[in-house]
């Protein structure tokens, strides 16, 4: 399927943004985590499911991939229809279903926030490793952004886990010398106190943004919720700098209050709504 180039709509309608990803039934993470996200930050949300995996706060139990032609089906009555600003992808395990996403974005003239989802946060492989090749020819170059965490960006570059903020900053400019645009080198899984996310780009020095880790269980789609995050900034014309740090504070606000919604006895998921929702509880 070949995509025509799609005019950015008017700045009167309300900004689109699609999410390609994986069905997660808990709610936590994919394309509910980022639908959610979307909303909670003014943006309309639709959606391309990939895969549809049963899933809980505990565990990946089954994982179902969505024929690469229903994708495809997807993909053509979404764009077809709807004039999208942004898109995010998630969740892509089968070559076929990459291929599929690649060749339904061709064409595609809007920012690409691409989150490589390989493992569920209770530790379950979600990417086949033969899918991994074809999503770093086909997809990595295509990326406005690039959103993988420390194991992801090692799994990419297929070398060690960067143990300290300038081997990470060495292997996000890797990843920047595969074809993406940018690279959010996220900071979430190294033990420091403080985690640093960096955002790294060409001819420019890393922009660098901290918080301190929050003692709680609850992180379930921490990782899809920045990224839609940043897709949704861009969609209503952040500058990426200006988006990545609109959607580090909206996750930090979120990881805060999850305590609030008591969801799950594993991995709970972040408080999309924590700006909205008066539960009545204290953090």
């Amino acid at each position: 399927m070949t995509r025509l180039e799609i005019p950015r709509p008017s700045i009167s309608s309300i900004p689109i943004c699609v999410t390609i990803a994986g069905s997660d039934s808990g709610g936590g993470a994919g394309i509910q985590a980022d639908l959610k996200t979307f909303s909670a930050l003014g943006c309309y949300g639709a959606s391309i499911v990939t895969a549809i995996t049963a899933q809980n706060t505990k565990a990946v139990t089954a994982v179902h991939d969505i024929p690469a032609d229903v994708v495809t089906a997807q993909i053509e009555a979404v764009f077809s229809d709807l004039s999208v600003y942004t898109v995010k992808i998630g969740m892509l395990s089968v070559p076929e279903t990459i291929n599929a996403v690649a060749a339904g974005l061709a064409g595609f003239a809007q920012p690409i926030v691409l989150d490589p989802v390989m493992v569920a946060k209770s530790g379950d492989r979600l990417l086949s490793m033969e899918a991994i090749s074809t999503l770093r020819e086909k997809l990595l170059p295509r990326a406005t952004l690039l959103t993988p965490n420390l194991p992801e960006a090692a799994c990419l570059l297929e070398c060690d886990v960067a143990q300290d903020v300038d081997e990470a900053v060495e292997q996000g400019r890797a990843l920047l010398a595969l074809g993406a645009g940018a690279v959010l080198m996220k900071g979430g899984h190294s033990e420091a106190s403080e985690c640093v996310d960096l955002l790294i780009r060409d001819g420019l020095p890393p922009f660098r943004l901290t918080a301190p880790r929050i003692a709680t269980r609850n992180t379930h789609g921490t990782g899809c919720t920045l990224s839609s995050a940043i897709a949704a900034g861009l969609a209503k014309g952040l500058s990426l700098e200006d988006a990545f740090t609109a959607a580090h504070a909206y996750l930090q606000g979120a990881i805060r209050a999850a305590g609030q919604l008591n969801v799950g006895s594993g991995n709970g998921p972040v408080h999309h709504f924590h700006a909205m929702w008066n539960l009545g509880v204290e953090p």
